[in-house]
């Protein structure tokens, strides 16, 4: 099977309006290796194919539509692939979180709606707001804040299935209201932002937590434990009890860019294990970007 690429000017590179209908055509064939070609034939006219592929993801074909649909994925996961690698080479250490995370969740999700779950996050902070009081101790304040997330909307840590990808991203940790201590804690991070409560993250070797800091209290908060309120000294012995020891810098602020690489590190171990190659070298893509 072959088209010439040179032939019919006036259609995107080449394809002719009758290439393009045997193209779809032949997407809907039942041999593999035929839509495998026919795949990677669309895929290489880039996003010029846009137009007359959303034309036939409206077929009454529902095996087209749906391959149809997951080329159109896999080309706006491309286009989000490229923007996050381009946020990413641009941004310094203090990079806009939210947009970071909801820039790798669209290279997952690409239909996802960041504008969407930002009202979400604002409603969840309108909710909260009214019940905090400003002169309460913090640690009140923070037990309004957990209440809130772990009893009222059922926030959990995902233990059962700690190593779920879904676990990392954003858009699934608020669909499920589950995920691993990081992506909780970004959770509680973005929450604390629109609260103006000052509150950063910590990311202590094998575990991630969150730090109220005031120039009086100092409490670290553990959203995969529903918010558990630690002093320091616990931080410290939980420490000294694992193979890495107590080091100083291990209880301090995290800057967001790290907290990306870090969400992109779990991630890259994640695939490893799966043995997803592609997904492994997209998160490796982002490492490297991210380390620079």
């Amino acid at each position: 099977m072959s088209f010439s690429l040179k032939t019919g000017a006036g259609s995107p590179l080449g394809l002719t309006d009758t290439q393009q209908r045997a193209l779809m055509t032949l997407l809907a064939d039942e041999d593999p290796y035929v839509v495998s070609t026919v795949r990677n034939k669309i895929l290489s006219c880039g996003e010029s194919s846009q137009k007359w592929l959303r034309q036939n993801a409206l077929s009454s074909d529902p095996l087209l539509r749906r391959r149809v649909r997951e080329i159109l994925d896999e080309q706006d996961r491309q286009r989000f692939d490229n923007q996050f690698l381009g946020f990413c080479f641009k941004e310094g250490e203090q990079l806009d979180l939210e947009r970071a995370v909801w820039l790798m969740a669209q290279t997952r999700y690409p239909q996802v709606n960041p504008a969407g779950y930002a009202a979400v996050l604002d409603e969840m902070a309108g909710e909260i707001r009214p019940q905090l009081d400003p002169l309460t101790p913090p640690k009140e304040q923070l037990a309004t804040v957990n209440k809130f997330l772990f009893q009222t909307r059922n926030f959990r840590g995902n233990g059962h299935s700690y190593y779920d990808e879904e676990n990392s991203y954003i858009n699934k940790v608020l669909d499920r209201r589950a995920g691993n201590p990081i992506g909780l804690c970004v959770v509680y991070l973005l929450l604390a932002r629109r609260l103006k409560l000052p509150i950063v993250g910590i990311g202590m070797p094998g575990h991630f937590l969150c730090r109220y800091q005031s120039p009086r209290d100092t409490l670290f908060i553990d959203p995969f434990n529903h918010g558990r309120i630690l002093s320091k000294a616990e931080c410290v012995r939980y420490l000294l009890q694992t193979s890495h020891g107590y080091q100083e810098s291990f209880l301090a602020p995290v800057l967001p860019r790290r907290i990306m690489l870090r969400i992109c590190s779990n991630l890259h171990q994640i695939y490893q294990r799966s043995k997803n190659v592609p997904e492994t070298d997209r998160l490796q893509r982002y490492i490297v970007a991210l380390a620079n």
